[in-house]
């Protein structure tokens, strides 16, 4: 499906997002990642479970079910399923058989989310998580807070799309946090192997309509911004404010930094789980920020939404698109991505 090879969606040997970790509880959750339906809760003595969220005696969702003790009762014939997935009671007769189960998923609760991996078990390999020291988790003095979370009736792809290419700022969040600059200032790229980023080092430039009680009285800066994705849906921004390096006495004094982050989670072909977080410097007002945030995620999903009622119109195979410079981070990342899908059903 667009924008990848026909029969292609996305893959499933990877780490996604279902959760921010404080969300986690004693209450039953329920997540579709990559057309899997899934149940999460925390157990008593406080590890997080995530099983196959249907029934399979008749497909209902254990997510709509009730929890008792560390065990899932299913709410509609009463079927219960441990914290391994095994069924231990099935009220209508005196024993549950043994091939009633359902499948617990591997679960790694890293930084600040949840994360799950509904491929090949025995390819679920912790290292290929996002190193905290590298995504500033670790190591610079921030803390990471999670802030706002939305599901997005669009393909997944067109909110990386969104965030590969940053010179959208320019215009889709031109009331807030974006400047012209965002647009021309030209782009350093990155790429290895399930890995693309890009940094804008904006110089001298207007500060953005957000930004103004944060800069000190300044209204011209220096802003390095970029972003670091870790595929196929794990981005992280980063974003460093200065006094312009012009400035006779303080030049280069830095204003503000932080690092932001976005995890796209594929639920269905055509929804997205979106989970939205900041790593702050002590002091900043994070309810502050998440209400000056609020609007700029929903214009982000706003675009990504209309975007998909347009490939609508075609069937899901729109016309070719027109690919321009800043298009480069989009066009590796999607080929990495699909080279992911390609591998799975070769079984690599």
């Amino acid at each position: 499906m667009y924008p990848f090879r026909q029969g292609s969606f996305a893959p499933k040997n990877c780490w996604y997002v279902v959760a921010n970790r404080q969300d986690v509880g004693r209450e039953l959750l329920g997540r579709t990642v990559v057309n899997t339906p899934l149940v999460i809760w925390r157990t008593q003595g406080g590890e997080a479970v995530v099983l196959d969220g249907r029934c399979p005696h008749r497909h209902f969702p254990l997510a709509k079910s009730q929890l008792e003790g560390d065990t899932v009762r299913c709410g509609y014939h009463g079927f219960v399923f441990d914290a391994s997935g095994q069924c231990v009671e099935v009220p209508s007769q005196d024993h549950a058989p043994r091939a009633c189960r359902v499948r617990r998923y591997p679960a790694l609760e890293h930084g600040l989310w949840l994360w799950v991996w509904v491929g090949d078990e025995d390819k679920a390999d912790p290292a290929l998580l996002p190193p905290l020291s590298e995504i500033g988790l670790e190591g610079e003095g921030l803390t990471g807070t999670p802030l706002i979370r939305r599901e997005a009736a669009c393909r997944y792809q067109l909110l990386n799309d969104n965030l590969f290419d940053l010179s959208h700022l320019a215009f889709l969040h031109g009331s807030s946090i974006g400047t012209r600059e965002n647009a021309s200032t030209p782009e350093e790229l990155v790429k290895r192997p399930g890995f693309v980023s890009s940094i804008r080092r904006i110089r001298d430039a207007p500060v953005p309509a957000t930004m103004w009680q944060a800069m000190d009285g300044y209204d011209r800066i220096d802003r390095a911004m970029g972003m670091h994705s870790y595929l196929p849906g794990f981005h992280a921004g980063t974003t460093e404010i200065a006094i312009p390096a012009s400035h006779p006495t303080r030049g280069g004094e830095r204003l503000m930094w932080n690092r932001v982050y976005h995890c796209i989670t594929p639920c269905t072909p055509r929804t997205t789980l979106y989970h939205f977080a900041v790593a702050v410097a002590p002091g900043v007002d994070t309810a502050a920020l998440k209400v000056a945030l609020d609007p700029v995620i929903d214009e982000d999903v706003f675009a990504s939404e209309e975007i998909e009622k347009i490939i609508a119109l075609y069937d899901g195979d729109p016309p070719p698109e027109l690919m321009v410079k800043s298009d480069t981070n989009a066009v590796e990342g999607r080929r990495m991505i699909q080279a992911m899908m390609d591998a799975e059903s070769q079984g690599g």
